[in-house]
């Protein structure tokens, strides 16, 4: 396998992907890029929030059409990038593939705790943190059955990635250290 400076970056809401790989891509004087970022931004383009673009994605996919051309054209025509994606480690096998676990409890508490930021993301964001956890669970069946539909794939299966990380257990400056420390070891051997 021909490895890449790429490293990809998935996970479940609220596991801090976009924190992550923002603090991996600066560690290396990478470049950041996030697929959800775009996602969202073509969802408030077309007046969708978050939860009716994914149901929308799951019947119509010119959203996800969008963003996996522009996650493949990264992936033949980049390096020294993180891409922050439930989908780019599908797109670029041969990168460094990461997923950043984390119970949705805690994640529900964590998104909450900071909705005001995430809120101007074109995202309802329920102040009911069981109503929120119940929220975040369709939202990844949606997704599921979506990335299953188009492409054969579940982002959630763990075996997809070559480094897991819980991060509930860890303060973020951790997991960045932590993923940094792998990648330099898998490109190593």
């Amino acid at each position: 396998m021909h490895k890449t400076s790429i490293i990809t970056i998935a996970g479940k809401p609220g596991s801090g992907k976009s924190s992550t790989s923002k603090g991996v891509a600066a560690k290396l004087d990478y470049r950041h890029f996030s697929s959800g970022d775009l996602f969202r931004s073509i969802a408030a383009e077309r007046g969708l929030d978050v939860k009716s673009a994914n149901q929308h994605a799951e019947k119509e996919s010119s959203i996800d059409d969008l963003v996996d051309q522009r996650l493949q054209e990264i992936g033949r025509t980049d390096s020294d990038i993180v891409i922050d994606s439930r989908t780019a480690w599908h797109w670029m096998p041969n990168s460094f593939k990461v997923y950043l676990d984390l119970d949705l409890n805690i994640a529900a508490k964590r998104i909450i705790m900071a909705s005001d930021e995430r809120q101007t993301a074109n995202e309802y964001i329920p102040e009911d943190h069981e109503e929120y956890v119940e929220e975040l669970q369709q939202r990844l069946d949606s997704e599921a059955r979506r990335y299953e539909s188009l492409y054969g794939i579940n982002p959630y299966n763990t075996s997809n990635y070559d480094l897991v990380i819980d991060t509930a257990k860890y303060p973020i400056d951790e997991v960045v250290d932590k993923i940094v420390d792998a990648y330099k070891t898998w490109l190593a051997q």
